[in-house]
């Protein structure tokens, strides 16, 4: 097989392979949505990369390309992880972006055989047309199915983005109401809350540790540590939930003032949230007239569409706070429990390893809902880990000697 040929080879199997893995992670993403519509989207999606897949298997057939097996290419257990679990905005950012790099992929190198390029510049302008597709769902917009497999979604430029159309003027709009904050689930805030508690009780560990030889003072110093730690995350993320319900509550009240007083801007904002759903501008204000007619319920679509709820409880304080200290608890008990059993430096070293191993495993976890790679999150926070542990023994031993 000449070089050329076998870069073909490779290039339609890579694609291929790629649109394998799009629609099954479309697929995921699509399970996922409680909205209908953006769920029928992303499964569009996933058949549209479906039909990718059928191009570039007959182009191969053509070229005498032996098929791999579908079953074959399977999401890595990580990658599926995410996909179940990471917040859905990022997903669509992550495959918004790996949809861009495919179309640059496909202009930028060209494979050289005709009729092989022609079928991938066929498949780059689906391509962006999923890109743009993917912007306007994170965007809040729901985009034509049919246009989907078309190709036929303008593809718009920041100019373009940026100067005119609902999303821009919606923006405006939403940018002047600077008040508008968003809240957070306790999964991720648990992750966080092990990664601050492993952290800050290893930084006494290793400080006590430096100071006094790997006393059983390392013991009393770091349980204290771990216990003030739990109970300061525990009052902090309660007390963090209960002021995102106020704050929930005073933007909800805000906006019922905004409704009152500037009852026809807002029906204008309303407007342009539906003319984002897929209505026409003439059926998206006939609607919200007849939504206007009673003042309350003006006020509960805004709040709908723009906070998600009109209702004020966005989370339940005792659920994060329980969440938030015993994930720290869980945490910061890991550098002190080898000194349950020994002291000295032989207590040192062991906590240090087992110290080290819990800061890559919950670096790990975090790229669940970061989207980065494991490996990369995990040796971060290890090299983050030794940094802390190194600084604090260090300064340690300079205290004790």
């Amino acid at each position: 097989m000449s070089d050329a040929a076998g870069s073909v080879r490779e290039r339609l199997l890579a694609a291929w392979r790629d649109e394998v893995e799009a629609s099954i992670v479309y697929e995921l993403i699509a399970r996922r949505e409680s909205d209908p519509h953006r769920a029928a989207i992303l499964r569009r999606m996933a058949a549209v990369e479906g039909t990718h897949r059928d191009r570039l298997e007959a182009r191969m057939g053509e070229l005498g390309i032996v098929l791999p097996d579908a079953a074959s290419v399977k999401l890595s257990l990580w990658h599926r992880l995410q996909a179940r679990i990471a917040p859905v905005d990022s997903l669509l950012a992550r495959q918004e972006s790996l949809e861009l790099e495919v179309a640059d992929e496909i202009e930028q190198r060209p494979t050289g055989d005709a009729a092989t390029d022609r079928m991938f510049n066929e498949i780059r302008v689906e391509e962006q047309s999923h890109t743009l597709a993917l912007g306007q769902l994170r965007a809040g917009a729901l985009p034509a199915l049919a246009d989907l497999h078309s190709g036929t979604v303008p593809v718009l430029g920041p100019r373009e983005v940026v100067s005119g159309g609902p999303q821009a003027r919606l923006n405006r709009i939403l940018g002047r109401e600077r008040w508008h904050r968003g809240g957070t689930g306790w999964i991720p805030g648990a992750i966080y809350g092990a990664n601050d508690g492993l952290a800050a009780v290893f930084g006494i560990v290793a400080g006590v540790s430096g100071a006094t030889g790997g006393s059983h003072a390392v013991l009393t110093a770091g349980l204290f540590g771990a216990i003030a730690s739990a109970l300061s995350m525990a009052t902090g993320a309660y007390l963090a939930e209960r002021s995102t319900t106020e704050v929930a509550a005073a933007n909800l009240a805000r906006e019922h003032e905004e409704v009152l007083s500037h009852p026809e801007e807002e029906k204008e904002e309303l407007a342009l949230f539906y003319q984002l759903k897929g209505l026409t501008e003439a059926e998206a204000k006939l609607v919200v007239e007849r939504i206007a007619e009673d003042p309350e319920q003006l006020y509960r679509a805004i709040a709908v569409e723009e906070f998600g709820s009109a209702d004020a409880q966005s989370g339940d304080p005792v659920q994060a706070s329980l969440a938030a200290g015993i994930s720290t608890a869980f945490g910061a008990i890991i550098p002190v429990i080898p000194f349950f059993f020994i002291t000295g430096y032989a207590g040192i070293a062991i906590a240090a390893g087992v110290s080290l191993i819990a800061h890559f495993a919950v670096g790990a976890a975090k790229s669940v809902f970061t989207l980065r790679s494991a490996w990369s999150a995990g040796l971060e926070m290890t090299l983050a880990g030794i940094v802390v542990g190194g600084a604090t023994f260090l300064l340690g031993l300079a205290i004790g000697s």
